[in-house]
Formats: structure tokens, sequence, C-alpha cells
């Protein structure tokens, strides 16, 4: 999920219930350090969140938190003394998460730009916060999420911390790709894969949210069945109609139809395209578009395979291209090039 909507999501929407469901058997249970892991989309940051406000609600029921205590009030406005989030810098400014005082002035200063990877400075002020006695008597936590956003410094700070934790400190790490993870981190927490909702209350939510039917099952298709991606793309401006679309239009070669878009979400609609096609070329449903929606020839599976390639390649400098525009010209040649390849 892109930084920009995370936080107007946490914010509006009502927690899913499969994610309360998830928050009351893990509650349940003893542990000083979870480690909840699954693809994207499926709440690992709501769980997370959710877990935390229960350990320091100042009146806790059996289903999490009360939601009306200064503790949780606290959480709210992102001011509670004994709980310390870690993410990369974009996600905390996103979400409303207040950096350190020197992080805020390099950033305001320009001395640099916020990081897209959870620094390492920030790991050790985390590590000093866990030695601290508890300001409001509930013990302490850290959120760390996405936790696959550490890199060996940063995991290498945590990992004492992890092995000899302060007597009254939890720590709950979310992650969307969980491999990438230090062996050593992985075994030290208690593991969690988060459940996939059945596609009916998946539905059901979206609906919910303000979808008709055909849209929350059209975005959810596009989010490849997650739930939390589907609702972003809704609130993105996207059609399902213009998702549709798209296939034809890449075949065309029609860069109108992604003008608007920035070059990350290009990227990851041609990505959801070529596997489509991919999966087409062997025989297998498509899973990102109806298939009535992909072109009638489907390119070979060496070009298909060269494309992905190249968006993989594409994706590392998405965020900050030379040239957005001639990047998205790019990208359309491509698959253009692709769709009509025999090669």
């Amino acid at each position: 999920m892109s930084e920009t909507n995370l936080a107007a999501n946490a914010a509006a929407v009502p927690l899913a219930p499969w994610i309360a469901a998830q928050r009351t058997r893990l509650l349940a249970q003893r542990g000083h350090a979870w480690l909840l892991q699954g693809p994207s989309g499926l709440g690992q940051y709501a769980l997370g969140l959710e877990m935390v406000r229960a350990w320091l609600c100042d009146a806790p029921t059996a289903g999490g938190a009360c939601g009306h205590c200064a503790s949780c009030h606290a959480i709210e406005v992102r001011t509670h003394a004994d709980l310390c989030v870690l993410m990369p810098e974009v996600q905390m400014l996103a979400l409303g998460w207040p950096l350190s005082e020197k992080a805020q002035t390099d950033i305001d200063d320009k001395k640099r730009k916020p990081s897209r990877e959870i620094r390492v400075e920030a790991m050790r002020d985390a590590v000093e916060f866990s030695q601290r006695t508890s300001a409001r008597g509930r013990g302490k936590a850290v959120l760390v999420y996405p936790a696959e956003q550490m890199n060996h410094i940063t995991a290498n700070a945590l990992l004492k911390t992890l092995e000899e934790p302060p007597g009254d400190v939890r720590f709950v790490l979310a992650s969307e790709a969980a491999h990438q993870l230090l062996p050593t981190i992985r075994s030290r927490c208690l593991g969690h894969a988060m459940v996939w909702p059945q596609q009916g209350e998946m539905l059901a939510w979206l609906q919910a949210q303000g979808l008709t039917a055909d849209a929350a099952a059209a975005f959810l298709r596009a989010a490849g069945g997650r739930p939390d991606d589907a609702l972003e793309l809704a609130r993105s401006g996207r059609s399902p109609a213009a998702w549709a679309a798209l296939p034809q239009a890449m075949a065309q070669g029609d860069v109108t139809a992604v003008s608007d878009w920035p070059p990350p979400q290009v990227i990851d609609a041609l990505q959801k395209l070529c596997h489509d096609l991919m999966a087409a070329s062997v025989g297998a449903p498509p899973r990102y578009f109806a298939a009535a929606d992909l072109p009638r020839a489907v390119p070979s599976m060496i070009a298909l395979s060269r494309w992905s390639r190249a968006l993989t390649r594409e994706a590392r400098t998405a965020e900050h291209p030379f040239n957005a525009g001639l990047m998205l010209e790019a990208l359309v040649a491509q698959a253009r090039n692709t769709i009509h390849s025999r090669h």
C-alpha cells in the first residue's frame, strides 16, 4: 500500500472483522515478541497497532483496547510515551507518527530526504527506549513496520534486545516479506501468518465502505484478492472500467490511459498484466483482470519473461524517475511491443 493512502485508510476505515478476530486470538497468548507475516494488503499494520493498543490500554477487555481511556487517546494522537513506532520515515510522516527531533530538523532543513528504510539511528533510539521505565505503568511496546525495511545493521541493533528483552517491553514486527528478515530475528519471535479472509467477507467489508457490489468485486480482483489494497485502489480515483480497459490500451500503445498515474502504480499494473498473460500462455486463469479483458493473442513466454525482468529493473527507480513523462512513454511502448511479440 502506498504511503500517501495509509494514513487516510487507517483513520477512516472501521476495523475489519478478520483483523478483530486475529487480535483477540493473539492477545490470549503470551509472548514478548510477535512477527505478523503475510502478503501486502492483509492488514499487518492494523493488527500490529491493535495489539499495542491493547497491551498499553488502561482498561483492556478480552477483545482488545477499550478505545476511550487516556492511553488509547494518546495512541490516537501519536503521543503515547510508552509506545515506540519504527517505520521508514516516509511512512512515519504519512501516518502522522513523529520523527526524532534531529531527523525532523534534517528533513526540514533539506539536508536529506525522508528515508525509505528503517534507519539504524531510529533503532538505537528504540533500544534505549526499551530500557527506560514505563511512564504510565502498563509496560512499553515497540511496533516495527514493515520489518523487512530494516537493513542488516538495523536488524542487528534490534537482535540483542529481542534476545534479552527488558521485563516490561513487548515487540510486534509486522512484515509483508518476512523471508527477507534475518533468520535470527524470525527465530526470536512468535510467528503469526495473516489470515486471508473469505471472498464474501471481503466483499461485504468493501461494500460497507461505500463501494457498490460490482466495484467491490472489480477492485478486489485488481488487487489480487487483498482487501486493503482493493480499498486503496477504490480510493485512488481509478474506475473499474478504466482498469478493465488497461490491457487493450497497452496493446494499442495508448499512453493517455495512464498519463495521470504515478510511475510506481503504472509498473505495478503492468506487472499484474504480465502475470496474467503468463498465466494465459499456459492455460491458467488470470488473477488481476477478467479473461475477456486480455488481448486475444498471447505473447510468447520468452517475450513475457523478458518484459517481467525489465519491469523489475524499472521498479527500482520508479519513485524518483529522471523524467516521469518519458518513463511512462517508454513503459507503454515496451508493453505494446511485448503484447504484439511472437518471439
